[in-house]
């Protein structure tokens, strides 16, 4: 039975076979990320549109394009987040979270939104989660968060992911290299795209990601800023590499790897995935010292990373099959129907998870039913009042006492 009315376009319904394997990622990460100390944190769906203008930066690809931003009837300009860190650092400021002791370790899950093309691994409403560790300079924060999601896909399986390492140095490192990358692309300015030559002079560094062939033969020659750092933005990037180094976490250096989002300073990274095509990041992020104080916060370093938890599912393109239930109770009688709903509440108070009959089936279609949905054990309760329990593995059946029938499906521990 089709109906009128499908999902908008770029959004997904996640069915009970889809939300199994998402539960299992979801619990996978949840062990990781308090295994390490890291806290959930959870903040609203939409925010002041200021937010990401001010945090992520007016001249991304995510403020000039693909924000969904609407005014409310208060008249306030108000957006769906389409990434976390920026709406963790608000509640951090927000909360009296800097009089914590340092670092603050948070965790994060949920939909965001980008007004994008949508396209396998790429939605208009997709699923992040993610680690901020906020309140500590320390290249072991890098470390540690890098390692976090390293530790999370590596439990989950994902086949041929490999990690990219990066580094944008301090701002004022930055700056004085962004120069040199303008001078580059000016000298070069004919055989960019359009798009490369509107941002040369407000986001030069996005035409490293460019796909056009002209803007990546002149990027081939395009001066990087890893060859460029020195002092602490250089020191910082060799202890991160040597910590990862230690730890066995194998990593590609990649001078042009950047990220689509103003805030980012030093470390920066991404794990892609082989089997993903043009999508192929899974996961990245990077430090971002400066975007509390951006925000009006005090100075405040800070480091994180977020992951496509679709991205993720579809790198492992595996089905987790239903897990079957431990008892069902089928009647013979319709009369014993409140009778096996009251057992059944038993049965689930006792840990056990049970189910019966909803559907008014014959003694026969319950017991085709109880073997469709995976039942291991089914008591059935006859209309002389006894009852017998089969064992749907091997088709064994034996007598039960009456009085005793939470005991009989629990092994006595009811």
């Amino acid at each position: 039975m089709a109906s009128k009315f499908q999902a908008p376009r770029g959004t997904f319904d996640v069915l009970p076979e889809q939300a199994r394997a998402r539960g299992r990622l979801e619990q996978a990460a949840a062990a990781v990320f308090s295994r390490a100390g890291y806290e959930p944190i959870a903040t609203p769906a939409f925010e002041d549109t200021a937010l990401f203008e001010r945090g992520v930066g007016k001249s991304t690809d995510i403020v000039r394009k693909e924000m969904f931003t609407f005014e409310d009837k208060g008249e306030r300009s108000l957006t769906l987040r389409p990434e976390g860190t920026a709406s963790i650092c608000r509640a951090y400021l927000e909360h009296g979270m800097h009089k914590l002791a340092q670092p603050v370790k948070l965790s994060y899950l949920g939909p965001f939104f980008r007004h994008e093309r949508p396209q396998a691994g790429r939605y208009r409403q997709f699923h992040q989660l993610g680690a901020e560790c906020i309140g500590t300079d320390s290249p072991l924060a890098d470390a540690e968060v890098i390692m976090l999601l390293s530790d999370l896909l590596a439990e989950l399986g994902v086949p041929g992911v490999e990690l990219r390492l990066g580094s944008l140095g301090s701002f004022e490192a930055r700056r004085a290299y962004l120069e040199d990358l303008k001078a580059h692309l000016h000298a070069h300015e004919g055989e960019l795209s359009k798009d490369v030559r509107e941002r040369i002079d407000i986001n030069p560094l996005r035409a490293f990601d460019s796909d056009d062939e002209g803007t990546r033969g002149v990027m081939a020659s395009a001066p990087t800023i890893v060859e460029q750092l020195e002092g602490e933005d250089a020191e910082h990037f060799e202890e991160v590499r040597a910590l990862l180094d230690a730890a066995g976490v194998a990593y590609a250096v990649d001078p042009t790897l950047v990220r689509g989002l103003d805030y980012y300073t030093r470390t920066i990274f991404s794990f892609v995935c082989d089997r993903l095509g043009a999508q192929s990041e899974v996961g990245g992020g990077g430090r971002y010292d400066g975007l509390i104080e951006q925000l009006g916060g005090k100075p405040t370093p800070a480091v994180g990373f977020a992951a496509g938890i679709e991205r993720i599912l579809l790198a492992l393109d595996e089905e987790v099959p239903a897990a079957g239930r431990d008892a069902f109770i089928a009647v013979a009688d319709p009369e014993l129907r409140g009778r096996a709903m009251a057992l059944a509440v038993e049965l689930r108070h006792a840990g056990v998870s049970a189910e019966l009959d909803l559907a008014g089936r014959s003694l026969k279609g319950q017991l085709k039913h109880a073997d469709r949905i995976g039942a291991r054990r089914v008591l059935i309760l006859e209309a002389d009042g006894s009852a017998q329990v089969r064992d749907m593995t091997t088709g064994e059946q034996h007598a039960a006492d009456p009085g005793k029938l939470v005991e009989e499906m629990t092994g006595g521990e009811s």
